[in-house]
Protein backbone atom coordinates (compact mmCIF):
# COMPACT_ATOMS: atom_id res chain seq x y z
CA UNK A 1 0.00 0.00 0.00
CA UNK A 2 1.35 3.23 -0.87
CA UNK A 3 1.96 5.56 2.10
CA UNK A 4 2.53 9.14 2.26
CA UNK A 5 2.58 12.36 4.71
CA UNK A 6 2.37 16.02 5.25
CA UNK A 7 4.57 16.80 7.60
CA UNK A 8 4.67 20.44 9.15
CA UNK A 9 6.53 22.55 11.77
CA UNK A 10 4.34 24.18 13.79
CA UNK A 11 7.19 27.35 13.47
CA UNK A 12 4.73 29.51 11.69
CA UNK A 13 1.38 29.84 9.68
CA UNK A 14 1.55 27.03 6.43
CA UNK A 15 1.46 29.28 3.17
CA UNK A 16 0.84 28.26 -0.65
CA UNK A 17 3.51 26.28 -0.92
CA UNK A 18 2.34 24.10 2.06
CA UNK A 19 -1.08 23.34 0.52
CA UNK A 20 0.89 22.41 -2.55
CA UNK A 21 3.05 19.64 -0.23
CA UNK A 22 0.03 18.73 1.27
CA UNK A 23 -2.36 17.78 -1.86
CA UNK A 24 0.14 16.40 -4.09
CA UNK A 25 1.28 14.13 -1.06
CA UNK A 26 -2.43 13.37 -0.58
CA UNK A 27 -2.88 12.56 -4.28
CA UNK A 28 -0.30 10.80 -4.76
CA UNK A 29 -1.54 8.79 -2.59
CA UNK A 30 -4.95 8.63 -3.57
CA UNK A 31 -3.77 7.60 -7.35
CA UNK A 32 -2.68 4.40 -5.76
CA UNK A 33 -5.66 3.31 -2.74
CA UNK A 34 -3.20 4.51 -0.51
CA UNK A 35 -3.11 6.25 2.83
CA UNK A 36 -2.24 10.07 3.42
CA UNK A 37 -0.65 10.65 6.84
CA UNK A 38 -0.66 13.99 8.86
CA UNK A 39 2.59 14.78 11.03
CA UNK A 40 3.42 17.83 13.20
CA UNK A 41 7.45 18.29 13.49
CA UNK A 42 7.21 20.46 16.55
CA UNK A 43 10.80 19.26 17.92
CA UNK A 44 12.05 22.96 18.23
CA UNK A 45 10.45 23.88 21.45
CA UNK A 46 11.77 27.41 21.38
CA UNK A 47 9.85 28.48 17.74
CA UNK A 48 7.23 26.17 17.74
CA UNK A 49 3.31 27.38 19.16
CA UNK A 50 0.45 25.63 19.89
CA UNK A 51 -1.57 28.26 17.95
CA UNK A 52 0.40 27.46 14.71
CA UNK A 53 -0.67 23.51 15.34
CA UNK A 54 -4.33 24.70 15.21
CA UNK A 55 -3.86 26.24 12.52
CA UNK A 56 -2.43 23.68 10.84
CA UNK A 57 -5.84 21.48 11.14
CA UNK A 58 -7.47 24.16 10.39
CA UNK A 59 -5.64 25.22 7.43
CA UNK A 60 -5.77 21.35 6.05
CA UNK A 61 -9.50 20.94 6.45
CA UNK A 62 -10.04 24.16 5.20
CA UNK A 63 -8.43 22.96 1.95
CA UNK A 64 -10.52 19.72 1.64
CA UNK A 65 -7.57 17.64 2.38
CA UNK A 66 -8.42 14.55 4.62
CA UNK A 67 -5.56 12.50 6.48
CA UNK A 68 -5.76 9.03 7.79
CA UNK A 69 -5.19 7.43 11.01
CA UNK A 70 -3.92 9.37 14.46
CA UNK A 71 -1.75 12.64 13.77
CA UNK A 72 1.84 11.92 15.10
CA UNK A 73 3.29 14.64 16.66
CA UNK A 74 7.22 14.43 17.31
CA UNK A 75 7.53 16.34 21.03
CA UNK A 76 5.95 13.13 22.09
CA UNK A 77 8.85 10.48 20.68
CA UNK A 78 12.04 11.94 21.35
CA UNK A 79 13.16 9.06 23.38
CA UNK A 80 13.08 7.17 20.16
CA UNK A 81 14.94 9.52 18.80
CA UNK A 82 17.84 9.77 21.49
CA UNK A 83 17.69 5.69 21.59
CA UNK A 84 18.00 5.82 17.55
CA UNK A 85 21.27 8.30 18.75
CA UNK A 86 22.56 6.67 21.19
CA UNK A 87 23.18 3.44 19.17
CA UNK A 88 25.06 5.95 16.40
CA UNK A 89 27.29 6.95 19.30
CA UNK A 90 28.19 3.89 20.57
CA UNK A 91 29.70 2.64 16.84
CA UNK A 92 31.35 5.69 16.65
CA UNK A 93 29.35 7.07 14.07
CA UNK A 94 28.72 10.37 15.39
CA UNK A 95 31.23 12.95 17.44
CA UNK A 96 30.81 16.11 19.45
CA UNK A 97 31.01 19.20 17.99
CA UNK A 98 31.67 22.26 20.49
CA UNK A 99 31.66 24.98 17.59
CA UNK A 100 29.05 27.78 18.59
CA UNK A 101 26.80 29.79 16.47
CA UNK A 102 29.08 32.28 15.93
CA UNK A 103 31.59 29.85 14.67
CA UNK A 104 29.34 28.09 12.65
CA UNK A 105 28.47 31.31 10.87
CA UNK A 106 31.94 32.07 10.68
CA UNK A 107 32.86 29.28 8.41
CA UNK A 108 29.06 29.59 6.23
CA UNK A 109 29.04 33.08 6.17
CA UNK A 110 26.16 35.14 6.13
CA UNK A 111 25.35 35.52 2.29
CA UNK A 112 22.02 36.15 1.46
CA UNK A 113 22.24 33.08 -1.65
CA UNK A 114 23.55 30.97 1.09
CA UNK A 115 26.22 29.47 -0.96
CA UNK A 116 26.73 25.40 0.71
CA UNK A 117 30.07 24.95 2.88
CA UNK A 118 30.48 22.23 4.36
CA UNK A 119 31.81 22.03 7.91
CA UNK A 120 35.19 21.89 8.11
CA UNK A 121 35.48 18.50 10.85
CA UNK A 122 36.90 20.67 13.12
CA UNK A 123 35.94 18.75 16.13
CA UNK A 124 36.71 15.75 14.66
CA UNK A 125 40.28 16.15 15.41
CA UNK A 126 40.17 16.91 18.73
CA UNK A 127 41.86 14.53 21.09
CA UNK A 128 39.68 12.24 23.19
CA UNK A 129 41.85 14.39 26.33
CA UNK A 130 40.18 17.32 24.71
CA UNK A 131 36.74 16.73 24.09
CA UNK A 132 36.71 15.00 27.91
CA UNK A 133 38.34 18.16 29.23
CA UNK A 134 35.14 20.23 27.39
CA UNK A 135 32.71 18.11 28.48
CA UNK A 136 33.98 18.11 32.51
CA UNK A 137 33.85 22.32 31.57
CA UNK A 138 30.38 21.95 30.89
CA UNK A 139 30.66 22.82 27.07
CA UNK A 140 27.37 22.04 24.99
CA UNK A 141 28.03 20.46 22.10
CA UNK A 142 25.98 18.73 19.16
CA UNK A 143 26.34 15.57 17.63
CA UNK A 144 27.85 15.20 14.32
CA UNK A 145 27.77 12.20 11.47
CA UNK A 146 30.90 11.27 11.18
CA UNK A 147 30.51 10.82 6.93
CA UNK A 148 33.60 9.60 6.06
CA UNK A 149 33.15 6.70 8.80
CA UNK A 150 29.23 6.01 7.65
CA UNK A 151 30.39 5.94 4.24
CA UNK A 152 32.88 3.34 4.87
CA UNK A 153 30.48 1.16 6.84
CA UNK A 154 27.50 1.51 4.21
CA UNK A 155 29.67 1.49 1.08
CA UNK A 156 28.04 2.48 -2.35
CA UNK A 157 23.90 2.81 -1.55
CA UNK A 158 21.36 4.72 -3.77
CA UNK A 159 18.08 6.46 -3.47
CA UNK A 160 14.97 6.22 -5.65
CA UNK A 161 13.12 9.21 -7.12
CA UNK A 162 9.42 8.67 -8.60
CA UNK A 163 10.55 11.52 -11.57
CA UNK A 164 13.94 11.39 -11.46
CA UNK A 165 15.12 8.25 -10.99
CA UNK A 166 17.79 6.01 -9.57
CA UNK A 167 20.40 8.35 -7.54
CA UNK A 168 23.57 7.55 -5.64
CA UNK A 169 23.93 8.48 -2.18
CA UNK A 170 26.35 11.63 -1.75
CA UNK A 171 28.48 11.84 0.92
CA UNK A 172 28.90 15.37 0.82
CA UNK A 173 25.55 16.62 0.05
CA UNK A 174 25.85 18.01 3.84
CA UNK A 175 28.75 16.41 5.20
CA UNK A 176 29.04 15.99 8.68
CA UNK A 177 25.33 17.20 9.43
CA UNK A 178 24.12 17.94 12.72
CA UNK A 179 22.17 15.23 14.02
CA UNK A 180 21.80 15.91 17.45
CA UNK A 181 21.48 19.25 18.10
CA UNK A 182 22.49 21.08 21.59
CA UNK A 183 19.15 22.17 22.77
CA UNK A 184 16.72 19.17 21.90
CA UNK A 185 18.69 15.94 21.75
CA UNK A 186 17.61 15.06 18.10
CA UNK A 187 17.65 16.89 14.89
CA UNK A 188 15.13 17.25 12.10
CA UNK A 189 17.24 14.56 9.86
CA UNK A 190 17.30 12.05 12.93
CA UNK A 191 13.22 12.54 13.92
CA UNK A 192 12.01 12.48 10.36
CA UNK A 193 14.07 9.31 9.07
CA UNK A 194 13.00 7.47 12.38
CA UNK A 195 9.38 8.61 12.02
CA UNK A 196 8.86 7.43 8.43
CA UNK A 197 9.63 4.15 8.91
CA UNK A 198 8.17 4.03 12.35
CA UNK A 199 4.32 5.26 10.15
CA UNK A 200 5.55 2.98 6.98
CA UNK A 201 5.81 5.75 4.42
CA UNK A 202 6.62 4.30 1.48
CA UNK A 203 6.63 7.50 -0.73
CA UNK A 204 8.48 10.76 1.00
CA UNK A 205 6.73 13.54 -0.97
CA UNK A 206 8.25 16.89 -0.38
CA UNK A 207 9.85 20.33 -2.44
CA UNK A 208 12.88 20.01 -4.62
CA UNK A 209 14.29 22.09 -1.79
CA UNK A 210 14.73 19.18 -0.03
CA UNK A 211 16.70 16.93 -1.88
CA UNK A 212 20.31 17.04 -0.59
CA UNK A 213 18.67 16.08 2.98
CA UNK A 214 17.33 12.90 0.89
CA UNK A 215 21.25 11.87 0.82
CA UNK A 216 21.61 11.94 4.43
CA UNK A 217 18.32 10.19 5.46
CA UNK A 218 18.68 7.63 3.24
CA UNK A 219 22.66 6.88 5.07
CA UNK A 220 20.64 6.90 8.53
CA UNK A 221 18.34 4.19 7.09
CA UNK A 222 21.36 1.91 5.79
CA UNK A 223 23.61 2.44 8.69
CA UNK A 224 19.75 1.92 11.37
CA UNK A 225 18.20 -0.60 9.75
CA UNK A 226 15.31 1.58 8.76
CA UNK A 227 12.65 0.75 5.61
CA UNK A 228 13.66 2.37 2.64
CA UNK A 229 10.71 4.44 1.12
CA UNK A 230 10.76 5.97 -2.41
CA UNK A 231 10.70 9.66 -3.11
CA UNK A 232 9.17 12.26 -4.74
CA UNK A 233 10.55 15.54 -4.76
CA UNK A 234 7.79 18.14 -6.08
CA UNK A 235 8.20 21.68 -7.77
CA UNK A 236 8.73 24.47 -5.39
CA UNK A 237 5.47 27.36 -5.25
CA UNK A 238 6.83 31.12 -6.46
CA UNK A 239 5.52 34.32 -5.67
CA UNK A 240 5.05 37.13 -8.09
CA UNK A 241 8.66 38.25 -7.34
CA UNK A 242 9.85 34.85 -8.47
CA UNK A 243 10.50 33.20 -4.62
CA UNK A 244 9.52 30.45 -3.30
CA UNK A 245 7.07 31.08 -0.22
CA UNK A 246 8.60 30.66 2.85
CA UNK A 247 7.78 31.46 6.74
CA UNK A 248 10.82 33.77 6.58
CA UNK A 249 9.82 35.76 3.85
CA UNK A 250 6.60 36.80 5.42
CA UNK A 251 4.44 35.14 2.53
CA UNK A 252 0.74 35.40 1.95
CA UNK A 253 -0.60 32.73 4.94
CA UNK A 254 -3.33 30.17 4.39
CA UNK A 255 -5.08 31.51 7.55
CA UNK A 256 -4.85 34.95 6.23
CA UNK A 257 -6.96 33.83 2.72
CA UNK A 258 -9.37 31.56 4.63
CA UNK A 259 -10.05 34.92 6.71
CA UNK A 260 -10.57 37.29 3.95
CA UNK A 261 -13.01 34.54 2.96
CA UNK A 262 -11.03 32.95 -0.39
CA UNK A 263 -12.24 29.24 -0.50
CA UNK A 264 -10.19 26.29 -0.41
CA UNK A 265 -11.62 25.41 -3.31
CA UNK A 266 -10.51 28.34 -4.98
CA UNK A 267 -6.77 27.43 -4.01
CA UNK A 268 -7.36 24.09 -5.06
CA UNK A 269 -7.60 24.93 -8.39
CA UNK A 270 -5.01 27.57 -8.46
CA UNK A 271 -2.58 25.03 -7.61
CA UNK A 272 -3.86 22.61 -10.16
CA UNK A 273 -5.90 20.55 -7.76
Amino acid sequence: MTVTRFAPSPTGNLHLGHAYSALYSERVAREEGGKFLLRIEDIDGTRCRSEYIQNIYDDIEWLGVVWDDEVIVQSNRLKFYVTKAEILEQRGLLYPCFCTRKELANINGKELNREKRLYPKTCLRLTNEQVAEKKSQGVPFSLRLNSNKAKEETGKIFWNDQTTGRHEVNYDALGDVVLVRKDIGTSYHMAVTIDDDFQDVTCVTRGLDLVESTHVHRILQSLLGLQVPEWSHHKLIKGSDGNKYSKSNQSLTLKELRESGVSGAEIRKELGF
